[in-house]
């Protein structure tokens, strides 16, 4: 077998070339992975840090868990936040007669049109929501934000305080 065709000796050429090729530049892909490091840890959050509240005086507290990254209803001195987007006044809200305040409910119905929900153990939607709230804000507004939440399916409520030592 000393007499090959053209094409098979063209063929073996053509082998050795691409094999000699063969290498492979990992340099490049480093450069990816080093980018794609640094993007998550700039973009990952933090769920143990609430949003920034200058206009909330929260209570302390002497509780030991963490809070978990959850919509967030802000009532300060004088306005009411969904995630930073004002929904109500306080005033407005004491002036209410029924214990639902319409604006926060459309608002945090349209949130929880964006996710599925974790059903409870009989089977009804559950989603959870963060309260904060001023110190001294009057109990009726905070009980018409709580009724708010619980009527569109943010029934487990937390409330965030500042983490105290005992006293």
């Amino acid at each position: 077998m000393k007499n090959k065709s053209p094409r098979v000796k063209r063929h073996e050429r053509l082998q050795k070339r691409l094999k000699s090729q063969a290498n492979l530049n990992l340099t490049s892909l480093m450069d990816i992975f080093t980018i794609l490091v640094f993007f998550l840890l700039v973009s990952s959050s933090n769920p143990s840090k609430l949003p920034d509240a200058e206009k909330v005086q929260l209570p302390t507290s002497i509780a030991e868990t963490e809070p978990k990254e959850t919509v967030v209803v802000m009532i300060t001195k004088d306005d009411v936040l969904v995630q930073d987007m004002k929904v109500s006044t306080v005033n407005e809200i004491k002036s209410l007669k029924t214990e639902l305040i319409p604006s926060l409910a459309t608002e945090l119905k349209y949130r929880a049109s964006k996710t599925v929900a974790p059903l409870n153990e009989r089977g009804f939607p559950e989603r959870e929501i963060t309260i904060l709230g001023d110190e001294s804000t009057p109990y009726s507004v905070v009980r018409k934000v709580m009724a708010t939440c619980s009527e569109t399916d943010y029934a487990k409520i937390s409330f965030a305080v500042v983490r105290g030592g005992k006293q």
